[in-house]
Formats: C-alpha cells, structure tokens, sequence
C-alpha cells in the first residue's frame, strides 16, 4: 500500500503572485526552506502551510525533492509579517520573502554560527554625564511600556536621541529579550554599531548590503538564537529573524531611504510599526525632521510625541543666516560673503561644510548662439559634464559621450557650462583655499563602502579642512570640529513640481545645519538663495519644524493628498510609447468600478529613461479598503491578460514616495 503524502504549500520567489502546492511524506515545520523542482530548475522555497487538500489533482503535485532545514529558519511571527507585507504591498510572497534574506540563505546554503552567549552584565558602566529633563522624562515613559505604542522621539540635532534608545535597550536586555535598530544609510551602520558596542556586552549584529556575504548570512542566523542580542541594520534588517524581540528604534525616520525603490516596493519604518504592533512591544521614530505622516499621526493621537527641544551639555544651536545672492557676482556659486565667512572659521582651525545636492562640474552644456544642449541618446535628460575624466554623462541611466567643445548643431559656438556641480565646486575652493585639504564625499568619489570610511576618517581625524558633499553627508553624522555649514543653492526645491519637495527641502536644510557646532564651539549656517524671504524657508528658520510641517500639511490636506489622502500608483514602461500608454488605459478600464480617484495615464517625470518610455496611474481614496480592492483588481486584469506579453512591465507602489 502506498504512503499517504502530505501537501505542503510552499513561498518560492517568482512574479506569480501565488503559493504552490507539493507532496512529502513528513509533515514539515512551517518556516523551513526545501528544494523542490519548479519548471525545469530547482529552486528554494520556504514552507508556508499545511494542506488538508489541494485545488490541484493530487496525481498532478510535484514532491519536493530535499529538505534543508529540520528546524523553522522563520518563525510564525515573523512569518505572518511577511505575509502582510506582501498583501499590502500587492507583491507576490515568495519574492518578499526570499528577496530579504541573505544570499547564502536564500541560496540553501546551510549556516551554523555558535549560540550568543548571554553575558552576566548587560550593560557597561554607564558615562559620567547629566541627563536633560525631556532626555529622562523620555526614557522613563518608554521604558514604562510594556505593550505596543508608537512613539515619535522629536529632537532637535544634537538634543541626545540616541542616549534615549540606549537607555531603553538597556531595560529590554535587562529582560533577556532583544532589540533592532533601524537606520537609513550604510554610512551610519559602523559609528552605530560602534556605540552599542561601547555600551552593551551583548553581541551587536550589522545587517546591511556593504557587508561580505558570509558575514551577513553569519549575522541573520546569530539573530536566530533567543539570547539577548542587539541588531543593527539598514532597511533589510526589519525582517531579521529575532524571536524574543522587545522593541524596534528606527532612526531618522523621515529619510526616503526607508522605502525600496525597486521591486518590492516597502517602506521599512511602516513595517516596523507592524512589526511591533504583531509582537505587542513599542516602537521608537526618531528624527529632528520627522516625516509628515508620523506629525500627522501624533496630531490625530495614533503616536504618543516626545520632544527634545534642546541641545545636551554646553552645545547650542547654530545662526542661521538666509542669504539674498540676487545681484551677485558668485565664483562658481560661492558668494563673496560665504567666502569671507569661510576664511573666518578656517583660520581658527574649524572645518567648514558645503552642501551641494548636485554631483559632477556643471548640470548643462549650453549654446550660446542657438540654444543647443547636450542630451542623452536614451532619457528626457540632459547630460553631466564632467571634468576628470572630461566627458559627458547621464545621471540617469549611466550613459556616456565624449566631451566636445563646439556646437553639435550650429557648429559655430564654444559651449557654454552653465550651473555647478560638486566636482567644480571643489575646483574653485583649490583655487580659493590652496593650503587647505579639501575633501569630497558624492557617488563619483565614493562607490564603495570601504571609500565611504575612509573618507568619513578623514574628517573625524582633522585632515580635512573643507567638506564638499551631496546628500550623502546630511544626515546622522557627527562632526564634532565642523562650525560653519552652507547650503551652496537650495532654490530649485522651492518651485519643484513634486509635492513632497518642500518637505525634503526643510528636512535636508534643518539635517545639514545639524552638522555645525555640535560640541562646545559655536555654530554658523549660511545658506545661498534668491528667495530669502520666501514664507516656507522663514517659517523653517524663524519658529519651529513643527510650524513647519503644520503649514505644509495644511495645504496637503486641502489639495487631498498624502497623508491624508492614501496613494498607490502603477507605472508601466516598454520601448513604445503608445504601447505603454494603451496598457494603462486598459487598466484604468479594469478597475473603474471600484469607488476610488483614478488619473489618466500620466508620463513620468522624466519620460524616457535608460531607452524605455515610462507613464503612471494614481489611484487615490480615503478609504484604504477600497485603494486595495482596485489593486487586487489591477492584478486580476494583469492574470486576465496576456497580449501584453513583454511589451510592458508594470511596478506597483503603494505609498509612493517618487514619481520619476
């Protein structure tokens, strides 16, 4: 007589938005990755359920060919997290749920690190110096938490928000649980990790893609183990496989690096709210800009707010000067006043900070007889000057030409380089500032994460004398000789056609001052623009963030958009564009039913990017239910369809935060 079979579902990463069905003799632990056929490969997947029966003929299932774990790798917490993630963000389970794991794991690889070993003291001794009222007030309200709450830790740059998390870490190690810290950027991740280690005896985790992959792998499966751990971790690391979790911190949560702009499209501050509300414990936001929906959800009394509205020690808050350049003669966008500014603090031996969110020598190459500009061969984009090596390149899709001197189209004029760049900005300051060490922080300069430290050494040690940087260099760090930050044009946010721009500017603008003066020398910020009474930059400067964000989510909520008004969009992008533009009037026909706000097909930003045309729809509606019931219908039409075969890829976002 034959042995009965069980049907084990299993998650395997593919577009198809479904789990799959398979036979094995043993019932097999839920959570545990197998390797089964599918198609004509073989391939990883993790077991998602039991079966009493199948949709499918039984004679029809495949038997799942190996097991790899005899132990779930993902518990059920943890699993069920991933399952609602893949339902709000309409993205197929098994991609969500191979997608975050490290190579070797996902790949089947067998990982065995040793138990953590669970040190006698948690905590070292503690640092000789005084807390703030609102930094006690702070940590005694989160530690009094024993069920799930979100809380928004407000604290200026420099006001201790990071005492305030090891403090409540502490508490929880103290309990034999563990703690994750989320932060935005691979260039956080070492002095973070540096601090906890300094503090806490209990192992600290890096999870992030700058590390080797068997490091990574090595560090999810030590997160494994029960005993007290603490992991720290960029956007990923909100899924690491912590079974006795006791609280989540997500730091500078307003930062756009929280939400994957490719494939699964997730915003990792919004899972981890999810994930602490699924394992009942707090959650900590912190920021000096927080995100208008974390403001709006404090308003509205979703989020408990905690402010910390002063720098700690002698440390003060920086002047700010708005600077009108209207008029003037600028030397590669450097005012004659920053300048002088500039020699001012250096000839004290302090470091000066510039920052410039635009990398290369000049944005455009101009005509001046007829206009003619460089473009790229396959984007709506004009092309970067660069100037060492000298050439032009697109910022967009990569795309490189050879420099030329004259006109492609008139043949008779010199070009013109009109506007600045990082790369010429640091030109100008050798000219300016011969005998200082110049050091510049873009993607040109730093493509690895190994150059990123040693870039951000030279600071922290001295041997830089004048920092030049994008946004790499805004946010989290700690620069203790910097006392006088400049904001070399920030105009262009202010008449920008996202509605998102003003906020980012206000937060950027608020980040970058945070840099100056955050030990015991004063500070100066010195920010260039032509529109220095314009009411948003006077508001940012003049009262408080909050005033701020307030005025801006006033004209939000009238012009019903986010956060008050939830968003999804579905880009669709093929090398035609009427092809592309058919696709989505077809998907608008599919889901027009559902009661929600649907545009008309609208181009991207920048249209054609990389030699494909791409166009939205925005779907909008008050009602999250229904936003989700036209999503699910959208993908019914995607199952329905098939004459678009690869004519068209589509993407959807729910909770969009660009649009190009």
């Amino acid at each position: 007589m034959p042995m009965k079979k069980n049907i084990i579902q299993l998650a395997i990463p593919t577009p198809l938005r479904r789990s799959f069905d398979y036979l094995h003799e043993t019932v097999l632990p839920i959570g545990s990755r197998v390797q089964a056929p599918f198609g004509r490969r073989s391939v990883v997947g993790i077991v998602t359920a039991h079966l009493h029966k199948s949709d499918f003929p039984i004679d029809k299932l495949k038997s799942i060919s190996a097991v790899i774990d005899q132990t779930p790798l993902i518990d059920e917490k943890l699993l069920a997290l991933y399952q609602w993630a893949s339902d709000y963000y309409h993205h197929p389970l098994g991609d969500v749920l191979l997608g975050t794991l490290p190579k070797k794991i996902r790949d089947g690889k067998n990982i065995v690190v040793a138990e953590n070993n669970s040190p006698s003291a948690i905590e070292k001794p503690l640092p000789d110096f005084a807390l703030t009222f609102e930094q006690i007030t702070a940590i005694e309200t989160i530690q009094r938490t024993k069920t799930f709450q979100t809380f928004l830790l407000a604290g200026v740059t420099g006001s201790g928000k990071t005492e305030v998390y090891l403090r409540a870490i502490a508490e929880v190690l103290k309990k034999q649980q563990q703690a994750l810290v989320l932060v935005p950027e691979i260039a956080l991740t070492p002095q973070t990790v540096q601090r906890f280690e300094a503090r806490f005896s209990v192992p600290v985790l890096a999870l992030h893609s700058g590390l080797t992959d068997k490091k990574r792998s090595d560090a999810w499966m030590s997160a494994t183990h029960e005993t007290p751990c603490i992991v720290i971790g960029t956007r990923s690391a909100v899924f690491a496989p912590l079974r006795k979790l006791g609280i989540i911190i997500v730091d500078e949560e307003h930062d756009i690096s929280f939400k994957q702009q490719s494939g699964f499209r997730y915003s990792a501050r919004d899972v981890a709210v999810m994930r602490a509300k699924m394992n009942d414990i707090p959650v900590v936001l912190g920021s000096a800009t927080p995100s208008l929906e974390s403001i709006r959800n404090t308003n509205e009394k979703k989020y408990f707010l905690l402010i910390l509205p002063d720098r700690t020690g002698i440390a003060t808050q920086p002047t700010v000067t708005l600077h009108n350049i209207r008029n003037e003669i600028l030397q590669q966008g450097l005012s004659p006043a920053l300048i002088e500014c500039m020699h001012h603090h250096l000839k004290k031996n302090q470091q000066v900070l510039l920052f410039l969110n635009r990398r290369g020598f000049a944005p455009v190459a101009l005509c001046h007889q007829c206009g003619w500009s460089a473009m790229c061969q396959h984007c709506d984009a004009r092309m970067t000057v660069h100037e060492n090596p000298k050439r032009f390149i697109c910022h967009h899709c990569g795309y490189l030409e050879k420099w030329v001197r004259t006109c492609q189209s008139c043949q008779q004029s010199e070009l013109t380089l009109m506007g600045v760049g990082t790369e010429q900005l640091e030109t100008v300051l050798t000219t300016l500032f011969p005998d200082k060490n110049i050091c510049r922080i873009d993607r040109d300069q730093v493509k690895t994460f190994t150059q990123l430290e040693k870039k951000l050494k030279a600071v922290h040690e001295g041997t830089a004398d004048i920092i030049v940087g994008t946004q790499m260099i805004v946010k989290g760090h700690h620069f203790e000789n910097v006392t006088l930050v400049a904001a070399i044009d920030v105009d262009q946010a202010l008449f920008s056609g996202d509605f998102r721009a003003t906020e980012r500017l206000g937060q950027s603008l608020l980040q970058v001052a945070g840099r100056a003066g955050r030990a015991e020398k004063p500070g100066e910020v010195f920010i260039q623009t032509h529109e220095p009474h314009h009411p948003l930059l006077e508001i940012l400067f003049a009262k408080t963030y909050f005033d701020f964000a307030n005025l801006i989510l006033a004209e939000r909520k009238l012009a019903k958009l986010p956060p008050f008004v939830p968003m999804a969009s579905i880009r669709a992008e093929g090398k035609q564009k009427e092809t592309v533009i058919a696709f989505l009037h077809a998907a608008k026909q599919a889901i027009k039913k559902i009661p929600i706000s649907i545009s008309d097909p609208v181009p991207a930003t920048m249209e054609k990017k990389a030699g494909v045309y791409r166009a939205f729809l925005f779907l909008q509606s008050a009602q999250r239910q229904c936003l989700n019931q036209a999503l699910s219908q959208f993908i019914l039409f995607i199952d329905k369809r098939k004459s678009h075969g690869r004519s068209v890829r589509f993407v959807i976002d729910v909770d969009p935060m660009e649009f190009g």
